[in-house]
């Protein structure tokens, strides 16, 4: 065997420790270093780390947000004021992020099983605060403070913390008493509602009753306006009738004021000269009877009409 060959063989070794010793971890992930199920070491600084080659496995976690959504579930609301029950469709979303990636790891092992594990907890503090409101508080402006009050309560649960007691005997190399996170290590940072529904077997009966009522109120809306609008046409009748008799009677009493003007004009000139008056109404009534046309005057030679034509 040469020293090349044996040179080669060593550099291969070299390479392939050097290969199982490092990894890289991005910018966008956190990983713990665990040897025979023992977590060594998390490395959440980005860049290229050394582990033991052949002993140490490395588990990489997103630290960025996560996000999954709850399988849609039927839920009970309440109406407080009716003091009935009903049924509603709810689809959820949550929104996470991996703080503590020890705890996370110890707990669930990895994304699916804290899905699985979250989604109960999600969908058992829904039920009860949505219990609590009508499914008109989830469709209102109190959504908002409805989830708040869920998200509060998921992340109480999936943080929570409690005390572990052991014996002298189990804790000869511990401390008396050891400290257990019972949360997945993560953070809840929303949890929101994509849809809400009725179920199939009652949404045509609610859509029925909800169309009855808005028709019920249509009538309404609709007899209170024929009222108002013959209230109205009454009053605007009744204007008119008023203003029409005022006018009649205002034109009837300028019309007697120039009658009566009229009559003292010509009583003035009358009495001024007699004879040309009388020969003056004498034209315009010939004006007017003698016409151009088909009328014939069949009149006595000494009627007073045609005295102005001798």
């Amino acid at each position: 065997m040469s020293k090349w060959t044996v040179l080669g063989g060593v550099l291969a070794v070299i390479a392939v420790v050097i290969y199982q010793s490092a990894f890289i971890v991005t910018q966008t992930q956190q990983a713990l270093v665990v040897r025979f199920g023992d977590i060594q070491r998390v490395v959440k600084a980005p860049g290229i780390a050394f582990k033991m080659p052949f002993v140490d496995a490395v588990e990489f976690f997103d630290n960025r947000l996560l996000e999954f959504n709850a399988q849609p579930q039927e839920f009970i609301t309440k109406d407080k004021k009716a003091d009935v029950e009903e049924r509603v469709v709810i689809d959820a979303f949550v929104r996470y992020r991996i703080v503590d990636p020890v705890n996370f790891y110890q707990a669930v092992r990895d994304e699916a099983n804290l899905e699985s594990r979250l989604s109960s907890i999600v969908v058992s503090n829904m039920r009860k605060v949505i219990a609590q409101n009508s499914l008109n508080d989830i469709l209102s402006i109190k959504r908002s403070e409805i989830m708040r009050e869920i998200l509060v309560a998921v992340n109480r649960q999936a943080t929570s913390e409690t005390v572990e007691q052991f014996t002298a005997d189990q804790a000869e190399d511990n401390a008396k008493q050891r400290r257990r996170r019972q949360g997945f290590g993560i953070e809840i940072v929303d949890v929101r509602i994509m849809r809400a529904d009725l179920p199939e077997d009652i949404s045509q009966s609610t859509y029925e009753r909800m169309r009855k009522n808005f028709t019920k109120e249509a009538q309404k809306f609709r007899a209170e306006g024929e009222e108002k609008g013959l209230e109205i046409r009454s009053g605007a009748e009744r204007d008119r009738t008023e203003i029409l008799a005022k006018a009649q009677k205002q034109s009837q009493i300028t019309k007697g004021q120039g009658d009566g003007t009229a009559a003292k004009i010509y009583a003035k000139a009358f009495s001024q000269d007699p004879d040309f008056f009388e020969f003056y109404r004498t034209m315009q009534a010939y004006r007017k009877t003698l016409k151009q046309g088909d009328t014939t005057l069949i009149m006595s030679p000494d009627s007073q009409f045609l005295r102005q034509m001798d």
